[in-house]
């Protein structure tokens, strides 16, 4: 099963075998245990629940808490579903990061970092105005749209709540897994601060842009 729920370490860089020295994000991946099997004949559909990450029994609600002895587990932080590459898992099966292997191609997925309220030029890229005395208008949005719509046009780009999405970043390039301390080495950034939770899954998308990914 490759799908693994993981907590973001930070960054650095490494060497790999064939010389590149590539930026890599660190993920603690697992182990996680699954807790639960959910089947299309009980539920209306096949998938399985991952949970990872210690926390305290204090912590946890009477309902989770219940769910977790029913798995026969001790409780976990994160509980997350997956319904792709199941064949074969049952409850309290231990998934690690040895189910990856170096050239892994993966997506992953996380919460972005919280920025507040930003403007356009933040959120958006908006290249701004003038910067000279008489612009007046150095980083203000400016005219965006039909003014006499006597409305704001639904997906107009505005100032306003920046950051906190679910973002997923697809066909990434695992360059180590380490199966013994269970982290994973993947190229390129991460959505998330750190410790936050991502997700680990196979892509959906393992021959986009094959020569690029070759040459890198």
């Amino acid at each position: 099963m490759k799908n693994i729920l993981g907590r973001k370490v930070g960054m650095t860089s490494v060497f790999t075998d064939d010389g590149r020295y590539v930026p890599v994000t660190v993920i603690e991946a697992g182990p996680c245990t699954v807790v639960e099997r959910r089947t299309k004949e009980k539920h209306g559909y096949d998938a399985v629940a991952l949970a990872f990450g210690d926390v305290k029994k204090s912590r946890v609600t009477r309902a989770l808490a219940g769910h977790y002895t029913k798995a026969g587990v001790d409780p976990r932080r994160w509980v997350r579903e997956f319904r792709e590459g199941i064949d074969g898992v049952e409850v309290g099966q231990t998934i690690t990061a040895g189910e990856f292997a170096s050239g892994d191609r993966v997506d992953i997925v996380g919460i972005s970092k919280g920025h507040g309220f930003a403007g356009g030029m933040k959120r958006h890229n908006f290249h701004g105005g003038g910067a000279s005395h008489g612009s007046m208008i150095h980083r203000q949005p400016a005219s965006n749209g039909d003014t006499n719509a006597g409305r704001t046009v639904k997906g107009s780009r505005r100032p306003g709540h920046f950051g906190v999405d679910r973002t997923t970043h697809q066909n990434l390039e695992i360059v180590r897994a380490d199966a013994e301390r269970n982290v994973l080495l993947i190229r390129g950034p991460i959505p998330g601060p750190k410790n936050a939770l991502v997700i680990v899954k196979t892509t959906v998308k393992p021959n986009r842009h094959p020569a690029s990914a070759e040459g890198r």
